[in-house]
């Protein structure tokens, strides 16, 4: 059975002065206080998200087991 994947996301920088739609992205993820960290599927869409706020966020790849 394959481990199924999940991206850790951590809201690093803070969104003030940042366009709307990227203040969209951040609170559609979870994240309202930087040093949130919030766990979510690994699909297409949330790497676009991630892509759109990459300089607001760090991420990295974990396994459902949390093992990785």
């Amino acid at each position: 059975m394959p481990s199924k994947k999940l991206l850790q996301v951590t809201l690093v920088r803070s969104p003030i002065g940042c366009p709307k739609d990227q203040k969209a992205t951040v609170k559609a993820m979870g994240l309202n206080k930087i040093g949130k960290t919030v766990t979510l599927p690994d699909n297409p869409s949330v790497r676009g998200m991630i892509r759109k706020v990459a300089h607001l966020v760090n991420w990295r790849e974990v396994t459902e087991g949390g093992q990785n």
